[in-house]
């Protein structure tokens, strides 16, 4: 089969290898999908930069890819949840991804039906995003009725967490271009604020929770406008010691992330509120919640482009320089037509 290869770790070179490969056995406890889309996402960059390493330190070469979508072609002997033809998605395993090649086998509990009324290429723009977005909120323990701050929720992660969030009936403040504006508002937003022309730390206080999407300094600026006992979940802050001891690290590496995430567990700790990272994981369960959640709400994820799956090397480099307003996803059906 042909498959996309992370071939080195490198900074400056994010090219992967199309090569060909043998199709992936599968265990008792796996099925064995063939690929019909995949979602490209800045983490495939990440991995192939050696980012991600001391957290999952691949052996390379290794297929790349952690988000696909597929019909079964085999299941395994211990699964009896999930039968050939169903058509599945997944954000796949940290320790078995591949969603870059024609077949990737991959574990039953971390797949989840497609909702019908999807195409292949939307629903490949959705686990990722959408359990980044859950296991957040699982983080955060969420109540109806609550507010949550999200701050950049005119990008990829806001259009998924904005309606996620109001269906769990939170109140939802977020900020962004005011280009963005009313498409923002459609997705349930309760207040919008636009970034150029509001300080949000002046007009917003006693927010529950932050999904902090932005980083850098505006995590700390995030902290001044919540209640005592607040939650605030960063995708760009560091990994600290709660990360560390939630992935089951020890040693060596619970103390380098520890190190790492100490400034910001200061910060909180001045605020009086908590602070966590997130690294998403598989999860089929929270996946099938979201396709639930999907289906009755009849969402449909912003797309941006749409590649054919021999230039997996653009859509690459448009995840990593190109402005997106939606998510890049390869069809490799396309072609097979």
């Amino acid at each position: 089969m042909k498959a996309a290869i992370v071939t080195q770790y490198n900074k400056n070179d994010l090219t992967l290898k199309m090569t060909t490969v043998d199709k992936p056995q599968i265990t008792a406890d796996q099925v064995l999908l063939k690929v019909s889309a995949a979602g490209v996402n800045p983490l495939d960059n990440m991995i192939t930069r050696g980012e991600v390493k001391l957290i999952v330190p691949y052996k390379l070469p290794v297929i790349g890819g952690n988000e696909v979508v597929g019909k079964i072609e085999a299941v395994g002997a211990n699964v009896t949840q999930f039968s050939v033809g169903e058509r599945v998605f997944s954000r796949l395993p940290l320790d078995s991804i591949g969603a870059f090649a024609e077949y990737v086998a991959v574990d039953a509990n971390a797949i989840a039906k497609v909702p019908p009324y999807l195409s292949d290429v939307q629903a490949a723009a959705i686990p990722l995003t959408a359990l980044t977005v859950m296991q957040a909120f699982e983080l955060m323990q969420v109540k109806k009725g609550n507010t949550i701050f999200i701050s950049g929720g005119t990008g990829g992660v806001g259009a998924m967490a904005i309606p996620l969030a109001k269906a769990k009936g939170l109140k939802v403040i977020t900020n962004g271009s005011v280009e963005n504006k009313e498409r923002v508002l459609a997705l349930g937003v309760d207040r919008f604020i636009d970034y150029k022309n509001e300080d949000y730390t002046q007009t917003v206080a006693n927010v529950d929770y932050v999904l902090d999407t932005l980083g850098g300094q505006e995590t700390e600026k995030q902290m001044t406008i919540m209640k005592k006992g607040g939650q605030l979940v960063s995708l760009k802050g560091m990994p600290n010691t709660a990360f560390a001891k939630r992935m089951g690290f020890t040693g060596l590496k619970r103390l380098l992330f520890s190190f790492a995430g100490r400034k910001f567990d200061k910060m909180a700790k001045k605020y009086g509120v908590t602070y966590n990272f997130i690294f998403v994981q598989a999860n089929g369960a929270q996946l099938a919640e979201v396709a639930k959640l999907f289906t009755k709400l009849e969402l449909k994820p912003s797309l941006d482009t749409v590649y054919a799956f021999s230039d997996v090397n653009a859509a690459l480099d448009k995840v990593a320089n190109g402005r997106s307003r939606g998510k890049t996803v390869l069809d490799l059906q396309q072609g097979e037509k």
